[in-house]
């Protein structure tokens, strides 16, 4: 589960055209500590992904509440990549420059062939995830077809830049189960 810092629906539980209120995007655990949570809530909008691989190719980053080991890991990987330890908000602020083309979903152009695991791509219409020398076509409902991984070739990277380079210094995000079926 994630939230992009605030509310952004309506009272009839409605999106609006508002897609963040922050530039604060988490990506939380869905259950934590025993907390009961109205979906669609007065506080902020509880955005759903399939995995963490998911979120972090919409530009999500891991919550320092409730996924903290997970997020401290994401925080020295970032350091790794970067040379410096961040703190949330230095990433909040790289990531968002990184998510978006004005209000749509930027992608980067890209080398397929020496990207790590974990980083989403897009061929035509379908998204990828790279797992090994693997791409497994990525679904709503989990991961399906698998196709080699081309040994070079350009795609349009779905995975902010700065999250792609967290991945290669080593942070390991959590799978669908999907992802793991032969």
């Amino acid at each position: 589960m994630g939230n992009r810092g605030g509310r952004i629906h309506d009272h009839a539980q409605r999106l609006t055209t508002r897609r963040w209120a922050s530039n604060q995007w988490i990506c939380c655990a869905l259950a934590f500590k025993g907390r009961r949570r109205k979906v669609w809530g007065d506080g902020y909008t509880e955005l759903f992904f399939l995995d963490e691989v998911t979120a972090l190719a919409a530009g999500h980053r891991p919550c320092f509440e409730c996924r903290r080991a997970d997020a401290k890991a994401f925080a020295d990987s970032w350091g790794r990549a970067c040379g410096h330890h961040p703190r949330a908000a230095e990433m909040d602020a790289v990531l968002h420059g990184e998510r978006l083309n004005g209000r749509e979903k930027r992608r980067h152009r890209c080398n397929s062939d020496d990207l790590p695991d974990g980083t989403m791509i897009a061929i035509g219409d379908a998204a990828y995830a790279v797992r090994d020398d693997m791409l497994l076509r990525w679904s709503p409902a989990g991961y399906g077809e698998r196709h080699p991984r081309p040994a070079a070739g350009e795609a349009d990277m779905l995975t902010p830049p700065p999250i792609v380079a967290v991945l290669a210094a080593g942070y390991r995000p959590r799978w669908h189960p999907s992802a793991e079926a032969a």
